[in-house]
C-alpha cells in the first residue's frame, strides 16, 4: 500500500467520525471534533486526489465512508441490524476493492510533492 492510498483510508476513517458527529453532536466538544474531522477528511481526500485518479479516489473514499458509517451506527448507536443492509454494504465494498485493484497509480518516479 502506498502513501497516497493510506491518505484515502485515513480520510474515509475521519469521514465516518464527522458523518456520525453531524447526527449525534450535542455539545461544544463533539461539534469541535466533528469540524476537525471534516477538515482532516477533506484534506486527505484532496491530497490523495492530486496523485491518484480522482474518480477512483472519490469512489473508494465515499464507499469506505458509507460502509464505515453504517457499521459504526450499528455498533455504537444501536441502529437496527438488517441482513439486507449488510449484504449491500458488502457488495459496495467489493466494488470499491475492485476499483482499487484495477487502478494504477499515476505518480511519477523521483518526484516528491
Amino acid at each position: 500500500m502506498n502513501k497516497e492510498w493510506a491518505k484515502v483510508y485515513i480520510g474515509a476513517f475521519f469521514e465516518v467520525i464527522w458523518v456520525s458527529g453531524l447526527k449525534h453532536a450535542d455539545d461544544l466538544l463533539t461539534w469541535i471534533s466533528t469540524i476537525v474531522s471534516i477538515i482532516i477528511s477533506f484534506y486527505m481526500f484532496i491530497m490523495a486526489g492530486r496523485k491518484l485518479p480522482l474518480g477512483t479516489v472519490y469512489a473508494v473514499f465515499v464507499g469506505l465512508g458509507t460502509a464505515g458509517t453504517v457499521v459504526a451506527e450499528i455498533l455504537l448507536f444501536s441502529e437496527p441490524f438488517k441482513a439486507e443492509k449488510l449484504f449491500f454494504i458488502l457488495l459496495l465494498l467489493v466494488g470499491v476493492i475492485g476499483l482499487k485493484f484495477v487502478t494504477h497509480d499515476q505518480t511519477e518516479e523521483g518526484v516528491d510533492s
